[in-house]
């Protein structure tokens, strides 16, 4: 009789065990599987006015092919535009951030920094725009990143130059 209760309770601890293991694969796998269409938003003209600055996504850790990023972007003075050339590599809970700190190479220098978060990616390629609050000083933000907030792991940096 006891081999029969060690036998039920294996069975239900691997249960539980492999379905705690299948729903974190899901979460982890679900954006590649089913990546959401590439944007195409447009800006306005309200949006156009003026420009402050613009620069390029890079992949910050080369060692690492799954979290990479690049294309422009262009920060104005109410929005942060993502242009058309703009991609990520897939992943959960992806989101775009102002950050106080030049070079941001490593996870480190965002999460030490009181960045601005202007909301999540809604898609992994393709042009998308995203609002500045009011009251952001954009010279105190020279870099614009996409950010795991699931994972807390930068996926790709964007240094800023000024425009002329």
């Amino acid at each position: 009789m006891r081999k029969f209760w060690r036998g039920i309770a294996i069975f239900l601890i691997g249960g539980l065990v492999g379905t705690g293991f299948g729903v974190a694969l899901g979460f982890f796998l679900f954006p590649f599987v089913f990546p959401p269409p590439p944007a195409a938003e447009r800006l306005t003209e309200t949006d156009r006015s003026p420009l402050v600055a613009t620069g390029s996504f890079i992949h910050a850790n080369p060692s690492d092919p799954i979290h990479y990023g690049k294309g422009k972007v262009s920060v104005y003075q109410r929005t942060v535009f993502l242009e058309p050339d703009f991609e990520v590599g897939p992943g959960p809970a992806f989101h775009v951030y102002l950050v106080p700190k030049a070079t941001v190479r490593d996870a480190a220098a965002v999460k030490d920094a009181m960045f601005v978060d202007l909301g999540g990616l809604r898609a992994f390629k393709g042009s998308q725009r995203y609002p500045i609050p009011a009251g952001v000083d954009l010279k105190n933000f020279p870099s614009v990143v996409i950010w795991c907030e699931r994972f807390s792991v930068l996926i790709s940096p964007a240094d800023l130059t000024p425009a002329q």
